[in-house]
């Protein structure tokens, strides 16, 4: 399969499913090894966070008339929401950055060139992470649909959100937007509101993640003594860039009206189910290389 074309599947993949609370990640790096490509080099996370740009920006337009209605009506709206974003963030880079320097120098062993990147093609932590997200989306999803839901977030729900999110950074599979809906929904918050923080929080981290991989990759590329034409010809990354868009828009659309009409468990399902198929296809694709 030519590049080009692998480039324009993986698009596709990661901007449906990088919305969907079913970890794009993960499907991103089946599709990957599918296709014969390595998702733990350099070339290939610089790809998913171009990707990851695509959806940040269809997330932006899509939520921008209600984050500016419910965040941005009044000074004491705003001030609020910023409040909450602020210390969900810092939770989020406190518990993600123990988490993935822990990795590296204990789990990795600390040698040169470890990072947790090099955990990102591992299908069975994968599958766990899926299971686990899934378990999540079902039990709250149930729960959601029997309790009254509290319209405020209070400065506890967010840093339990960001705590959650920041368990999400190291591990792909691990949904960032399944484990944090429904980590609001245990909480008892309202749906809509959710939906605007998770994605909101999105925004802003995901910038730090583009920085993060980007300085990854640059790194890569000159201890390898190559240079910035490794990547090849740009045009088919940015063309990727606008599929993951689109398709990350049409995503939204189909996660708020599933999340609004108390179909959010099937979600969970659909987790549990490919974590099963994430799991026996690890074991193929390691059977294979043998």
């Amino acid at each position: 399969m030519p590049v080009v074309l692998k480039v324009f599947v993986l698009a596709l993949v990661q901007g449906f499913c990088e919305l969907l609370p079913v970890s794009s990640s993960a499907h991103v790096i089946i599709a990957e090894k599918l296709m014969g490509l390595d998702p733990t080099t350099p070339a290939m996370t610089y790809l998913l966070v171009m990707l990851h740009t695509g959806t940040m920006l269809a997330v932006i337009v899509y939520f921008w008339n209600t984050w500016r209605s419910r965040f941005f009506s009044s000074a004491p709206a705003f001030w609020s929401f910023a409040r909450n974003v602020v210390l969900a963030t810092a939770c989020t880079g406190i518990v993600g950055l123990g988490l993935m320097l822990l990795i590296e120098r204990v789990v990795l062993g600390g040698a040169p060139g470890a990072d947790v990147e090099q955990l990102f093609g591992n299908t069975t932590l994968i599958a766990i992470a899926l299971a686990t997200v899934g378990v999540m989306i079902i039990v709250s999803g149930r729960r959601s649909a029997a309790a009254n839901q509290r319209p405020a977030m209070l400065l506890k729900d967010s840093i339990w959100i960001g705590t959650v999110q920041g368990l999400c950074l190291p591990f792909r599979g691990f949904s960032r937007s399944g484990a944090t809906i429904s980590t609001g929904l245990l909480r008892g918050l309202r749906k809509d509101l959710l939906e605007d923080f998770s994605f909101a929080l999105a925004v802003v981290l995901t910038p730090a993640v583009i920085v993060r991989e980007g300085h990854r990759l640059l790194k890569a590329q000159h201890l390898a003594g190559s240079g910035a034409d490794a990547l090849g010809p740009i045009w088919p990354y940015l063309i990727g860039m606008l599929l993951s868009f689109a398709a990350g828009w049409l995503s939204l659309k189909w996660l708020s009206r599933w999340l609004e009409h108390g179909r959010w468990q099937l979600f969970g399902y659909y987790c549990l189910f490919a974590a099963l198929a994430v799991f026996i296809a690890g074991r193929l694709f390691a059977g294979a290389a043998v």
